[in-house]
């Protein structure tokens, strides 16, 4: 053959095994224009429906200490030297230390939580048992303040805390007819008796901070009068407890009825509270007065005008 005709016969050779289709290789669809365009519009609508391709980088996140951790690591297995979880970033964790070198808030364990006694257990101590428990609890809070309770001048503190404050608080429990003890008699008497002027002194339930100040007491008997000084201990009964003022005005009167079923009660109680004199807003001189009335003092506007102008205020 010919040179000439060999050159030639290898181009065609080499044309036709360009043209035959790899196996390894799809073949490509026809590439028209109208195809081209059909193709970007469906396109373009998926990522409508879908959002970004998941190639697209995401916002930046920041957590609450402002620390951006957006860029995370690769899931891989974990350090041994550091035991970090996989997936955590660097900053985070520096966030976490940072956070741990803090302060942070102790509680209490199971085990301690079994030498608190419950309410039921408590129900069962003895009365010397409480005075204990109480004196206990004292040590702690002058612990939490920055005391010694081991110091000279606070070494029987809590004992005497203690016993003070069962003192002030022994009003629990007391029902009306043990306070009045049968003094309740039959007397034909049916004007006004007003008892002023009773010395009270009890502790506010929010702080627990006393308030101090006077009761007044008016009733009219409705057959049966109450031994004037079981009037002051049942005030002193309802004032040994952690008390509001409001609801010690309304006691003593409700007490009142519940002993001798007068035709009307009047109470008035005008404190001084500790907790706005010592904390707060500190108003020195500030009182508070109260006002409970039944029966007839309720329904008579003259006889309601005549206690107070009994009790000296109009």
């Amino acid at each position: 053959m010919a040179p000439n005709e060999l050159i030639t016969a290898n181009v065609l050779l080499a044309s036709s095994t360009a043209a035959i289709p790899s196996h390894d290789q799809p073949i490509p669809p026809p590439s028209t224009k109208k195809a081209n365009k059909k193709r970007r519009r469906k396109t373009s609508s998926q990522q409508r429906r879908r959002g970004p391709p998941l190639s697209a980088t995401p916002p930046p996140v920041v957590d609450d200490d402002s620390t951006d951790i957006s860029v995370l690591p690769d899931a891989g297995p974990p350090d041994a030297s550091t035991d970090t979880p996989p997936g955590v970033a660097a900053a985070e964790i520096s966030s976490s230390s940072s956070m741990s070198s803090e302060v942070a808030p102790k509680f209490a364990t199971s085990e301690e939580l079994k030498l608190v006694p419950t309410c039921v257990e408590i129900s069962k101590m003895s009365p010397e048992e409480k005075i204990s428990a109480m004196a206990d609890a004292c040590k702690t809070i002058l612990r939490c303040v920055g005391e010694d309770p081991e110091r000279e001048g606070l070494l029987k503190t809590p004992l005497r805390w203690a016993k003070a404050l069962s003192f002030l608080t022994d009003g629990y429990g007391k029902t009306v007819a043990e306070v009045v003890e049968g003094a309740v008699f039959n007397e034909d008497h049916d004007e006004m008796v007003v008892v002023r002027d009773i010395d009270v002194n009890s502790l506010c339930e929010h702080h627990m901070l006393p308030f101090t100040g006077r009761v007044h007491v008016g009733y009219i008997p409705n057959g049966k009068i109450i031994g004037l000084s079981k009037i002051a201990r049942i005030v002193s009964s309802f004032a040994r407890r952690l008390q509001v003022q409001e609801r010690l005005t309304k006691q003593i009167a409700d007490a009142l009825v519940e002993a001798v079923q007068p035709a009307g009660v009047a109470v008035v109680v005008e404190c001084a509270h500790l907790c706005m004199v010592m904390r707060g807003v500190q108003k020195v001189g500030s009182s508070t007065l109260t006002s409970a009335v039944r029966g007839s003092f309720r329904e008579d506007d003259r006889t309601r005008a005549e206690f107070f102008s009994l009790i000296g205020n109009k």
